[in-house]
């Protein structure tokens, strides 16, 4: 029996709920969603290949391949969505409403309908044709801790050599995005009067100096590292969120600051992280406070493909568009670790990612599949 035809994918993939997220009783497993697609690709004539994601039940990865050898395309989403709130959605969040030339429905745009459009895309090819096989890939939990993507390092991708990763960005194409650290850092004093400070040790007050250190090395970072493709030309470094003491007349005896980092593409997420221990110790030691460490988000590495590689410059030939740059993180950098030259390139907008009454325009779907069918050709038929 043949893959169904593509609103019933749409539908099929927007009915069946993948929630992820941080809330433990908000998430969800992927699983169901894997499971119709593995069914899809089976009968459009893919070898499919379910993985769960170690130490994370009910989170599986799908590697599905069409033809046989190494290199080849990867066209790559992930099936989970983020939570919604229900009380402002005007349209069933997990049924797909056509109105208004739209498709609505929570992930719509970021970015489940990218893997039905794949698909359809694969569904004119012959597999005997190939000469390097095409890869439909869909993750596990992008949305929170990129485990799924994590977990792909130690897969077989079939030497893959380029992807398509198929994140909201108006069919525009992306070689570029800024990485992401998140870090909880916590000073621990000494309590005691606030009538007499000698009685104890004051973090809020040690944390001072660190939020005054770290201000100044974003003077410096930023100074030193630019990067003229990104809106925002410089890496930025956020203080988000700060809590300290419990009543005005008590010494401080524990301070936490939470911060938000955005490297640039060359910038390493371990040494910036690394740097950050080192100059918040400086100042604990000097102060005699006891300081401690928490990733409030392990981190996404910056990612840049070179505009030279053939995969940016065939999207680049498909859409008329020069490649560019986005604020947010994806999966990019976990597939070009395995030497797989990746654009980020799909159908819907950015600006309805995580919106109540998501939505697709309709008309970026035939587009988007003739994008799709004319890369398979190069990548897979005729190199």
């Amino acid at each position: 029996m043949p893959a169904p035809d593509l609103k019933t994918m749409l539908r099929g993939l927007i009915e069946t709920p993948s929630i992820s997220s941080t809330t433990p009783e908000l998430d969800q497993s992927n699983q169901p969603v894997i499971e119709r697609l593995a069914n899809w690709l089976e009968d459009t004539d893919f070898n499919v290949r379910q993985l769960p994601v170690p130490n994370h039940p009910g989170k599986v990865n799908l590697i599905a391949t069409m033809g046989k050898g190494e290199g080849g395309l990867v066209l790559a989403g992930h099936s989970d969505t983020v939570p919604f709130d229900e009380n402002r959605w005007q349209h069933d969040p997990f049924k797909l409403t056509e109105k208004n030339g739209r498709l609505y429905g929570l992930g719509t745009s970021d970015m489940k309908s990218f893997l039905a459009l794949a698909i359809e895309a694969a569904k004119s090819f012959d597999a005997k044709n190939f000469k390097h096989p095409l890869i439909i890939l869909a993750t596990a939990d992008e949305e929170t801790s990129m485990s799924g993507a994590q977990a792909l390092c130690a897969q077989d991708l079939s030497g893959a050599r380029y992807a398509v990763i198929g994140e909201p960005t108006g069919l525009k194409p992306i070689n570029q995005h800024k990485g992401i650290l998140m870090e909880a850092i916590k000073l621990r004093g000494q309590s005691g009067h606030s009538s007499d400070p000698s009685l104890g040790n004051n973090a809020l007050e040690g944390m001072t100096a660190v939020m005054t250190e770290l201000i100044q090395w974003r003077k410096a970072l930023q100074k030193q590292n630019t990067n003229p493709a990104f809106a925002v030309p410089v890496p930025t470094l956020n203080l988000g969120h700060i809590h300290g003491g419990d009543n005005p007349n008590r010494i401080c005896a524990e301070c936490e600051l939470h911060i938000d980092l955005r490297p640039l593409p060359g910038m390493s997420i371990e040494i910036l992280r690394t740097e950050i221990h080192h100059r918040v110790q400086n100042i604990a030691e000097k102060l005699k406070l006891q300081a401690t460490f928490k990733p409030l988000f392990a981190g996404i590495e910056a990612m840049q493909t070179s505009t030279t590689s053939p995969i940016v410059q065939a999207c680049e030939q498909l859409t008329q568009a020069k490649a560019g740059s986005v604020a947010f993180g994806t999966e990019g950098p976990y597939l070009n670790q395995l030497g797989i030259d990746t654009l980020i390139l799909g159908p819907g907008d950015i600006d309805q990612a995580h919106q109540p009454d998501e939505y697709l325009s309709l008309d970026k779907i035939p587009p988007t599949i003739e994008i799709l069918k004319k890369l398979i050709q190069k990548f897979c038929v005729d190199v």
